[in-house]
């Protein structure tokens, strides 16, 4: 009985021993076969020993995340750059218009007095050219012949107090009107036969043949009204008034003409009293045509 027990256990033992062999080469072939990478320490085929694991994906997204911000902060940044770049452009063309506007300004202001200075011009070429057609003007047959000595003749005359001086070929003296008229008239006042006689006196005998005009102007005032209405009228009416008195001082009608200014040729400013008083003039013009 004993025998028989102790060959059962061993026949048992070795068939344990034998199905646990079987079994551990299965588990090997099996693990050959599929590949099983649970083991750590088993390295994958083409890769070497303890390889790191890839980072986690919220890593990464946070780091595309933050690129893209950066990229649009230089974005930001290029696009300030550029903006204060256009600005700074922007008021340079805005001073550059500014200068320009002020120089049309300027110009256009200098365009304006130089046709109010060729208004002025041609004002004073329409009284001339009447001045010259009064004093070429024919009375009694009379022959015009030129003369070109006024300027040597003038030394002859002697009038102290008015200003005598050449202009061109003619000869120019010129007398205050508030010496001969009163003020905003054409009445004579007492005195002037005392300042004009000896004026007809002295030319009628240094230019007993030259033909001779009566220039009357006045300031820019306005007239007083009545027969003198106008600055013209007025200086119409004082340029006879001289005539008279200087025809009835021995002078020839065939000499003497009347023209009126009026407020044309201001010698100086009517803004003041005394521009005022040097622009009321009366001015004896002497050509150089005889008769």
């Amino acid at each position: 009985m004993i025998a028989s027990s102790a060959a059962s256990r061993l026949e048992t033992f070795l068939s344990s021993g034998i199905v646990f062999s079987i079994c551990r080469v299965m588990v090997v072939v099996s693990i050959s076969l599929t590949g099983c990478t649970q083991n750590p320490y088993y390295a994958a085929p083409g890769s070497g020993a303890w390889q790191m694991s890839p980072a986690p994906t919220g890593v990464n997204e946070l780091d595309a995340k933050v690129t893209e911000l950066n990229r649009r902060v230089q974005l930001l940044d290029d696009n300030n750059r550029q903006l204060h770049t256009q600005l700074a452009q922007s008021e340079q063309k805005a001073e550059v218009y500014k200068d320009e506007a002020e120089l049309l300004r300027q110009q256009l202001a200098s365009v304006s007095q130089q046709l109010e200075s060729s208004k002025q011009l041609a004002q004073d070429a329409e009284s001339r050219v009447r001045g010259m057609q009064a004093s070429t003007q024919m009375r009694g047959g009379a022959v015009i012949r030129p003369n070109t000595g006024l300027s040597l003749q003038a030394g002859q005359l002697s009038l102290p107090g008015l200003e005598v001086f050449p202009d061109g070929t003619q000869l120019r003296i010129r007398i205050p009107a508030d010496q001969l008229f009163f003020p905003g008239t054409a009445q004579l006042q007492p005195q002037a036969a005392t300042i004009l006689d000896p004026v007809a006196s002295q030319l009628l005998a240094v230019f007993p043949n030259q033909r001779m005009a009566v220039e009357a102007y006045s300031d820019n005032a306005a007239a007083f009204g009545g027969a003198s209405a106008t600055p013209l009228q007025l200086t119409s009416a004082q340029a006879s008034a001289v005539v008279d008195l200087m025809s009835r001082s021995g002078l020839s009608a065939a000499q003497l003409s009347a023209v009126a200014q009026g407020a044309s040729r201001p010698r100086s400013s009517n803004e003041t009293p005394m521009g005022r008083s040097g622009n009321r003039r009366i001015e004896l013009v002497i050509f150089p045509d005889s008769i």
